[in-house]
């Protein structure tokens, strides 16, 4: 059996299997991780900043250690690495989270959410990028604000912040004179700019599946639009809920987060609404594709059907001259005419040419 090819756009990392069941029995707030990453120790990166002096520092996960200490007014703490249970409850521990948000971390399945406590705001996000071969990454995150603080959670080391950290590395940046909301802003936003690089490259596939239907499509070609829809369809379940998400953090009653901070995530806002249109136009152009894929057969297919109906039609009567002297009855008396056979075939050319002439007319050839 022919092996089907395999999508550009393909996910590097699909969606795990259903592993709900491992929770199965288990305590609201217990920390079990549901994802496909092999148990790994996590690690903990911490960057340190206020207008004048950053730092930036490997952080030891220990439960004899305050991972809050720090002289400096902000700081972000990134957590890479989700499946080690045991140094994520440490964590959850020395960072004060509530036990069902550190639940929430470490389930690869959570939709895109945000929860608010007393004294911090949580948020689920998928994000997702290009890597080198121009296939789409996605990654669990989460991002959770406290006072001064901003701890990210990640699956793994890459991921779409290097514009945030490289403005934090300059004196001047806007980034470095506010507090811990607008780094909260600043990461949220960083993850919705990549999804509109998802989406350029989405459009690049969708133009270049429409040329190929329209020139040499191939059996492989259905495979190929029914693997961008579901691609599509994965993104808009992931980036749906991201809406109301944004909504809540503008409209939120928490100190946290300040007045000016919720006039940047307005921008936010309207960047969500324009992806959701976008992901929606590119929906029904997927299924356009494949509407059009299966036009374009069937055009061909009625093309192939029109030639052998044109050619039987012109040799049945040809066949029909040729049987009817291909029976054996005495009384025909053309038989024995000396140039009987040249006059028949003269008579089958000349319908054969009437027939063409015919069709042609009709526009049928």
């Amino acid at each position: 059996m022919k092996k089907q090819k395999k999508s550009a756009f393909q996910f590097i990392k699909t969606s795990p299997k259903s592993q709900r069941s491992i929770k199965l029995g288990k305590a609201p707030g217990t920390v079990t991780y549901i994802g496909q990453r092999k148990a790994e120790k996590s690690r903990v990166d911490l960057i340190a900043y206020d207008d004048s002096e950053l730092i930036g520092r490997e952080v030891e996960v220990s439960e004899n250690m305050d991972i809050g200490d720090s002289p400096r007014e902000t700081q972000w703490f990134t957590v890479i690495g989700l499946s080690d249970e045991v140094s994520m409850k440490q964590l959850a521990s020395l960072s004060g989270l509530n036990p069902l948000v550190m639940e929430d971390i470490v389930n690869t399945e959570s939709r895109p959410k945000v929860e608010e406590y007393e004294d911090h705001i949580f948020v689920v996000l998928k994000m997702l990028y290009l890597n080198g071969s121009d296939q789409i990454v996605k990654e669990h995150m989460a991002l959770v604000l406290k006072q001064g603080r901003v701890f990210l959670y990640q699956e793994i080391e890459d991921d779409v912040f290097d514009g945030v950290r490289g403005r934090l590395e300059q004196h001047s940046g806007r980034i470095r004179n506010r507090g811990s909301d607008y780094l909260f802003f600043a990461l949220i936003d960083a993850v919705i700019d990549h999804y509109f690089m998802v989406l350029e490259a989405l459009e690049t596939k969708l133009d270049r599946l429409e040329r190929v239907i329209y020139t040499d499509p191939k059996p492989e070609t259905v495979y190929e639009i029914q693997q961008l829809r579901n691609d599509i369809l994965k993104i808009r379940k992931w980036m749906a809920p991201a809406r109301e998400l944004i909504t809540r953090l503008i409209e939120t009653e928490s100190q946290l987060i300040s007045r000016d901070t919720r006039v940047f995530l307005r921008d936010i806002l309207d960047h969500t609404i324009e992806i959701n249109e976008t992901l929606h136009i590119q929906r029904e152009m997927a299924f356009g594709l494949m509407e059009l894929y299966m036009s374009h057969v069937s055009n061909k297919m009625n093309q192939v059907m029109k030639v052998l109906t044109i050619m039987a039609t012109i040799f049945i009567p040809l066949t029909f001259i040729a049987g009817v002297y291909g029976m054996n009855f005495k009384n025909m008396p053309e038989l024995e005419w000396h140039y009987g056979y040249y006059g028949i075939l003269g008579v089958m050319f000349l319908v054969f040419i009437l027939l063409v002439v015919y069709f042609k007319r009709k526009d049928w050839l």
